[in-house]
Parts: structure tokens; sequence; C-alpha cells
């Protein structure tokens, strides 16, 4: 059981560690090399260039600025929400509002908990009496357990429930109101985007005399005929993108160690080829690795083939557009067939957010993933017991000495134990965490979700599942166990209950070292951007070597609301839960939520740059968990009270939790529909208005592209890269050039007649009024008989499009 002094001790670690990354912070963002590390964001965007002479001094000599170094924080707080929208998006706006909505809510409530519910609990004085049977610290003397059973001092913690309770519904239902209304604002007022006019089509059935895109044709004529502009079919290419991933990692070592050879001519880099450098043959690395990239680079050409004339990588999955928003709400909110098991539509999401390697997931094997994911999920969940299990031993000392004695004079050490009650539990925790977002998010893969904004929410509820089945419920469990191992074992059964009840609120201790070291150190840590800077060092070290590589080399990442929404769903829970029966944890909630809103903010500012805009579509899981932190709350409150012999009060707190639902219920049949549907009388608007100011926008040649596979882009980037090898080689000798002069202008020529037929649309007269739609795909195969190089040119992707004028 941590007391004063281990807490003490938790708070001098955590705060010390926090001080100092944020001191190496202040030193290292200022200094011209790290420049790209702490200041992405504004390097993608264009606000801030390349300051070469910075770059080579590396080093930042005007002493003034390391005066300054909490010039980042008014640098944070400096930009409106209006210009955060602009410059970031939406997401991350409302993402930083519910740092703020903690704060509304916390503060209050902290203020009248500590001036009330602190003094009655403190006047209680039962746990004196109960000192042979429960251990406790002198923290719980500030908590519900020191209230004396049966006291008539439970009507004050059930009037403040009611108040917390209420006055946190309130704050949720502004924001809720605020957010929708951004939201829609957001939406109204966005530009002209490919996302508005697009509908994702799923399970397309097949037809045996029709190939799958003159069938989404034909439907889709036949169906929408005043509205339906084209599609663009989806290809199986997962195959062909992990061999363009393989041929980058392996490009990345050849220039590794071409670079390395002309640093030192002298010698040519050697190695061995097997495990990790330390077996097989040895070899000469830039010969070895120009020989592997050439053998993939066959293998790539036959891959890219096979896609482009194999029917079977077409997936029965379409991306279908339409002339007006409206048409598109119209499809994507309807039901198509009268099998509602085919011609699924929903919103298609923006072409950045598509996950493309999920599209090639059969639609009929995905209700076969979710259910195994579940079921590993479940397995998972129950698998955590076990470290966090030997966490809570580690916060329950005493419980272990009673249990195994010989233990003692290695747990008595006052320094020793002061560490490991009052840090590293929380530390351990921490730990055992790290890894189970990624684990999470492959999972969320598996399952089959088509759009990053998908997997991401997909992640986010099952880390929260996890936190709150483990990291409350299983560390309140593990914990009570150990704690009241003496008790079960010698107490008759009629008082287990009782002491359960009791023991409950004496793990808000171990919730402080958690939020020390995940909220305050943690959150520290997370501007330092360590790993981040290491790697970006390392690279500019061994791989960059132009501008453009050191452009790639940032890492900006993004919120990543998949890690963070659980965590902070975790506070509101803390902080619901304890704000009745041990208070003096809310102020550790409010320090978290204050420096982390000013952390998040700095880096959505400078670092983060977002991989998608889904305009605060995770507000309603948001607004959802912190109602189920509501309603664990109340009955949490409710078990406590029924073991403390309040018999007149705990029948009071049964309507608490059913007016917490009728709010949620009011609040989702209020507010959710603007997350979930897009207004038809908000699509013809935005479309009556675009046609009066852009009478003559031609949306076929705006979407014409929008929704193309990367295999396509993939094979532009090649054609590109082989133009400008031919360039490079060209001039690199005058005399090379007089003499291939006639072959290099037959071979730009065929290069651009290429590029000129790449994706084009071709406009035929119809005497009806129907839209005709041929997808094609025709192959050009020139072969460039030079003796610089002769191999086949990429084939190209030809779109035809037939609409009556």
């Amino acid at each position: 059981m941590a007391t004063l002094q281990d807490l003490g001790v938790s708070a001098f670690i955590n705060i010390l560690g926090a001080f100092v990354f944020l001191l190496l912070f202040a030193v290292l963002r200022i200094q011209p090399i790290n420049d790209r590390v702490y200041f992405p964001k504004l390097y993608i965007a264009g606000k801030r260039a390349a300051d070469h002479r910075g770059a080579r001094r590396a080093i930042n000599l005007n002493l003034c600025t390391y005066f300054k170094f909490l010039s980042w924080v008014p640098g944070a707080l400096r930009m409106t929400q209006t210009e955060l929208i602009h410059h970031a998006g939406l997401d991350s706006a409302v993402y930083l509002r519910i740092y703020t909505l903690g704060l509304k809510i916390f503060l209050p409530v902290m203020v009248v908990a500590l001036l009330v519910l602190i003094p009655v609990n403190v006047s209680g004085g039962t746990l004196l009496n109960l000192r042979k049977d429960v251990m406790f610290s002198d923290i719980d003397k500030l908590s519900i357990s020191n209230v004396s059973p049966g006291s008539n001092r439970f009507f004050i913690h059930l009037l403040m429930a009611y108040v917390f309770t209420f006055w946190t519904c309130f704050m949720l239902y502004k924001e809720y109101s605020n957010v929708a209304f951004m939201r829609l604002h957001f939406l109204a007022s966005q530009k002209r985007c490919a996302d508005q006019f697009t509908v994702i089509v799923r399970n397309i059935p097949r037809v045996s005399s029709h190939s799958t895109s003159e069938a989404v044709d034909e439907f889709f004529r036949r169906n929408h005929p005043d509205h339906y502009l084209g599609q663009q079919a989806v290809y199986n290419a997962n195959r062909y993108a992990k061999l363009v991933k393989q041929k980058e990692r392996l490009q990345n070592w050849l220039d590794y160690y071409q670079l390395k050879f002309e640093r030192h001519p002298e010698k040519r880099p050697t190695g061995r080829t097997g495990c990790f450098g330390f077996c097989g043959r040895q070899v000469d690395q830039i010969d070895y690795y120009r020989a592997r990239i050439s053998e993939l680079d066959k293998r790539i050409a036959s891959e890219r083939q096979r896609v482009l004339n194999d029917p079977k990588a077409v997936m029965p999955v379409s991306f279908v557009t339409f002339d007006s928003r409206w048409g598109a709400a119209v499809c994507a909110q309807t039901q198509q067939s009268k099998n509602p098991t085919q011609w699924l539509t929903n919103w298609a999401p923006e072409p950045r957010d598509v996950y493309w390697q999920n599209l090639a997931i059969p639609f009929f094997s995905l209700s076969i993933r979710k259910f195994l994911i579940s079921i590993a999920v479940f397995a998972l969940v129950f698998f955590y017991m076990i470290p966090i299990a030997f966490v809570q031993s580690l916060a329950n000392l005493e419980g272990i000495e009673r249990v195994a004695p010989f233990l003692r004079p290695v747990i008595e050490v006052k320094v020793v134990k002061s560490f490991l009650q009052g840090f590293l539990p929380g530390l351990a925790l921490k730990l055992f965490l790290y890894i189970l977002p990624t684990v999470l998010m492959i999972m969320s893969k598996v399952e089959g979700y088509v759009s990053l904004s998908s997997l991401e929410r997909r992640t986010a509820s099952k880390y929260y599942y996890f936190m709150l089945v483990n990291v409350f419920l299983g560390s309140i469990i593990a914990g009570t166990a150990f704690e009241q191992l003496d008790s079960f074992f010698h107490d008759p059964p009629s008082q287990i209950p009782r002491t359960i009840g009791v023991a409950v609120p004496m793990k808000a201790t171990f919730f402080m070292t958690y939020i020390m070291v995940d909220g305050w150190a943690g959150i520290a840590n997370e501007i330092l951007r360590v790993k981040p800077l290491v790697i970006y060092h390392l690279k500019n070290m061994f791989i960059v070597k132009t501008e453009r590589d050191r452009e790639r080399a940032m890492d900006p990442r993004s919120i990543a609301l998949g890690e963070n929404l659980p965590s902070l769903q975790l506070y509101f829970l803390l902080g619901l839960v304890y704000a009745v029966v041990t208070p003096i944890l809310l102020p550790f909630i409010i320090v978290f939520f204050a420096f982390a809103y000013l952390v998040y903010r700095h880096q959505i500012i400078n670092v983060y740059n977002q991989e998608y805009e889904s305009a605060a579509a995770f507000w309603p899981q948001v607004h959802s968990r912190i109602i189920a932190s509501l309603l664990i709350s109340h009955v949490t409150l409710f078990g406590l009270l029924s073991t403390m012999k309040a018999a007149y009060s705990t029948p009071l707190l049964i309507f608490l939790p059913l007016l917490t639902l009728w709010f949620h219920k009011y609040c989702k049949s209020r507010f959710e529909p603007a997350f979930r549907k897009y207004p038809l009388e908000e699509a013809m608007e935005k479309d009556v208005m675009e046609h009066a100011s852009e009478p003559s926008l031609n949306l076929k040649t705006y979407l014409a592209n929008a929704y193309l596979h990367p295999i396509f882009h993939m094979f532009e980037q090649e054609d590109q890269k082989e133009e400008a090898t031919i360039e490079v080689r060209i001039d690199k000798s005058e005399q090379q050039q007089q003499q291939q002069q006639h072959h290099v202008r037959s071979s730009h020529s065929q290069y651009e007649e290429e590029t000129s037929a790449q994706t084009h649309y071709h406009h035929e007269e119809r005497s009806s009024s129907q839209y005709q739609y041929q997808y094609q795909h025709q192959y050009q195969y020139q072969h460039e008989e030079t003796h610089m190089r002769s191999e086949q040119s990429p084939p190209h992707f030809v779109y035809h499009h037939g609409v009556e004028h």
C-alpha cells in the first residue's frame, strides 16, 4: 500500500523526469540540425523553408534563445480555433477539445469535492477501528472508506454524485452540440472534394456474361440514370505493392553502400549474406544489391502484367461517381437491391483515407474475420491479466509480506520500498501497454475495414475495452486480492463483501502513480520525440543524399487516435469514479489535462501531419464512453454504499443511472445523425451554389483519377524514373549523346505518346438519354532497341467514358 512518502517519491521522480524532458526539448528544438524533427508540419505545409546556412552550422550559437525555453507555450496558444482548423483540420481541433472538456468537467468538480467531501471523509474515522482487518494508508483516510458504516454522511456523497452527474451531462450536451455544429459547418464550407461525389460499392454480384465493370455500369445506369457519372474498378495489387516495398528497402541498402564507397573509395564495402551478416558467403555489397534489385525488377514486371491481364484481379468493389452531391447522398444512404447483402453502398473515404489492401478481401469472409478477431481480443484481454496481476503485486508489498515473510528484509529497505510502491507499478504497467496498440491495429486490419479512419476507430474501441477490463477493473480486482489475501483466508465469508467494499477505494494510490508516469512524464516524453529524433539522424547520416531524401526522412506521424482516445477515456473514467470515492485523485487528473493540452496543441501545429480528415467522425464514440464512465461510477458507488449499511441513501442512487441512460438516448437521437448521414438539403444547396458559381465545371475531368488504384500511379512513377535514367545516361558523355541522338529522339517520342494515352475520356453521341460506360484495358508494349536499354516499356491504363451530350 503506497503511503504519502511513496507518492512523494513518485511525484519527485516524475516531475524531475518531465522537467528534464522539457529542458532537453527546449535545447534541441532550437538547433538548426533538428529543425525537421520538431517542425515537420511547417515544412510540409510550405510555411518553413530549409535554411542551408543553419543546416551547415548545425548548432545554435545565439545564447538569448536558450533563456526563452518556455517560448513554445505562448506559441502553442496563439493560434485561434478557426486558424487551427484551417491549418490542421477539424479532426485535430476536435481532438484538442476533449482535453478542454476534461478541464471544464473536473475543475469545478475538484473544487466542490475538496471543499465538501474531504472534510466529511476525514472526520469519519472508521479505518482506525479496522486496523487489524484491513491495511490502509494516510491517503485512504481522505476516501469514502473512512466514513462509518450506516452513517448519515453518505447522503452528502449521494448528493455530490447527483451534482457531478448533472454537471457532466450538461457539459457533454454543450460539447456535443458544438462539435455537431462545427462538423456541419466544416462540411458546408469545405472545398470541392472527390469523396463528396463518390460512393463505394461492395459485394458486387458476379454476372456470367459481363465483367465487373460492365455489371456496375449497367446497374447504375438503370437505377440512377440522372446522376450516375462513372466508376473506377478496384484491383488486387497487394502482391505488386509488397514487391515494390521490398525493392525500396533494397534500394535504401544500395544507396547506403554506394554512399559509403564514395566516402572511402579505396575499399569497396563487403559483407556476408546470412543472418545479420554473421554467416553466409562473402560478397561485394554493391554488386550483391544491384543483382537482387535487377532480379526483383523482373518479378515486378511479371506481376504488373498479371494484374493487368488477369480478370480475377478485378475485385467486386468499385468507386462510383455522380454528377452531384445530392445524387451521391441518395445512393450512399439508401438500399440498392432487393437482396440486402448485395450492392452495398456507403460514402467513399477520401482518397488518402482509403486502405487499399483491404479492398481485396472477399466480402463474405468479413463476418468470419470479425468473429475470429473478437475471440482473439477476448483471449488477449485475459492473457494480459497475468502481467497486470504482477504489476499489482509490486504495488501491494505489505500483502505479499504477510504471505511470504522471507521477502521482508529486502522489501523493508526504505528506498527500495518507496521506489517499488511509488514509481515502479505505474512504469511497469506503461511498459506492458506499449506494444498493445500496434497489436490491436493489426487485428483491425485483419477484420477488413477499408479506411484508415475506421481502422483507428476500431482499434480505439478494442483498446478502450482492454483499458476498462485490465487497467481499471483488473487493477482493482488483482489489487484487492493481493491486499486482502490474509482477510480472505481467516475472516468468515459474511465479511468478505464488506472487506472488498472498503478496499476498492484504496486503489486510488496506484492510479495516482500511473497518472504521474503516463500523464506527466509520458506527455513530456511525447514532445521530446526521442525515437523520431534518433531515426532521423541515422537516416541523415547513412541514407540521405539529396534534399528530397531529407524530406522523406522526416517522420511527422499523426495524432494516433487509436491509442490516444482510449487513454483519454481512461482518465475520464478515473476522474468520474473517484470524484465521490477518493477526491484527492482529481488534482492529478487536472494537471494531466492541462499539460497534455499544451503539448498536443504544440505538436498538432508544428509536428503532426494527419493522414486523413474524417470531420470529427470519432466524437460519438467519445461521448458514449464518457457516458459509460458515468454509469460505471454509479455502479461502483452503489456497490460501496451497499456494503457500508447505507440502507436509506443507497436506494436513492438507482434513479441516477436511469437518468443518465435517458440523457444518452436523447443526445444520440439529437446529434448523432449529423455524424452518420449527410443531409440532402445541405447537398442540394452546395450543388446549386456550385452550379451558379462554376457553370462550366467539368466533373468528369475532376474525378477522372481521384480513386485510381495506387498501382497505376506506381506505373507512372516507373515511367518517369526510366525516362530520367535515360536522360542521366545521355548527359554523361557528349560523344555518346551525338552517337545516339537518333535513338534518344525516338525514345522520347515513344514516352510522350504513352504519357498522352494514359488516362483519357472519349465522348460519343448517343440516341437515348442514358449513360454508356465502357471500362477497357489497353496495353502498349514498345521496345527500345538502343544499346543503352533494351527492356519492355510499362503498360498503360486507358479509361473510356462515353456520355451523351
